[in-house]
């Protein structure tokens, strides 16, 4: 508190380790500190927040319930709530990590925004690349990681599947749902989508009572459908 911060109740932090905290810094309540922790100005931490080994730089924004693992974040950045930034994490200057995004061994260029339920991970993502609700670096083979490159400008549509190795171009656009297996050129619009269908016939089931659903199972039992 004498080095400049300001904290929403002294008696409800828990410091773990060698923190320095510059100028104006504020943090709230339930707020864990391990290892070598450094606040610049105007870093600002919300309740429950766990942060170790890690470097917040001025004016970023961290809130709640986010979990900060040995990460490196440059100024003026938004993380959280509820966001997990893993070991060799890098956010440059602008970057937006938001509610449920996992983020780990990559790099977030200037101004780049990953807001939603998304996971990020042995990526090198340039400036103001947009990343949808719901993408996923798909980086592990069962066996080996794999990196992914996202370029300047690019811009991620929601629920989109990018399978390492891959690279993304710059100012790219990706349809949202698509998985992409292979590189996506600069400037262009790439997306992989099977046509949509209706069933005319096809009937929402009905919930059966204690009876019926026991009479069904047991003819299932008896006779099983091909599942071929």
């Amino acid at each position: 508190m004498l080095a400049g911060a300001t904290l929403a109740d002294p008696a409800r932090i828990d410091i773990r380790g060698e923190v320095e905290v510059e100028r104006d810094v504020f943090i709230d309540v339930n707020t864990v500190l391990v290892g070598k922790v450094h606040l610049a100005a105007r870093v600002a931490i919300g309740p429950n927040c766990f942060i170790r080994n890690s470097r917040i730089g001025a004016d970023t924004e961290v809130q709640a319930n986010s979990h900060i693992d040995n990460a490196l974040i440059g100024e003026h950045c938004r993380i959280g709530p509820f966001a997990r930034l893993r070991p060799r994490t890098v956010l440059h200057r602008g970057a937006h990590i938001g509610n449920f995004v996992e983020v780990k061994n990559s790099e977030i260029g200037a101004g780049s925004k990953a807001n939603h339920l998304s996971y990020v991970g042995d990526a090198q993502v340039g400036d103001d690349v947009n990343i949808g609700a719901g993408t996923i670096t798909c980086n592990y083979d069962g066996a080996n990681k794999w990196p992914t490159a996202i370029e300047d400008g690019a811009f991620i549509g929601s629920g989109a599947m990018l399978v390492a190795p891959v690279r993304i171009g710059a100012n790219a656009t990706i349809g949202a749902g698509s998985t992409i297996t292979a590189n996506a050129p600069d400037g262009k619009l790439t997306l992989t989508r099977p046509p949509q269908i209706t069933v005319a016939s096809w009937e929402r089931p009905r919930k059966l009572d204690a009876e019926e659903h026991a009479a069904a199972v047991e003819s299932a039992i008896k006779s099983p459908k091909d599942r071929e």
